[in-house]
């Protein structure tokens, strides 16, 4: 059985920045991994951690090995005042 893989990242994004995803203007969600590579992903795979503040923290997300969304989690939280 092939091994997924997990990438890890940071998000600060505020709930005036999210609002574009309810407008339909925004439905992606790009970011840099740590480990440098480019990521992009549906933003609806995020929303569950949209508070009243935005989305902020540190997360992982599981992959397939053909690159297919598992699951994503959150690691912990950063400050909204970065």
């Amino acid at each position: 059985m092939a091994k997924h893989q997990f990438i890890r990242f940071q998000l600060g994004i505020s709930a005036e920045q999210f609002l574009r995803v309810y407008q339909g203007s925004a439905k992606n969600i790009s970011t840099r991994a740590d480990d440098g590579r480019l990521i992009k992903f549906p933003a609806h795979n995020i929303k569950q951690f949209l508070s009243h503040d935005g989305i902020y923290g540190y997360f992982e997300m599981e992959l397939t090995t053909e690159n297919k969304f598992v699951a994503i989690k959150k690691l912990n939280n950063l400050s909204t005042q970065a």
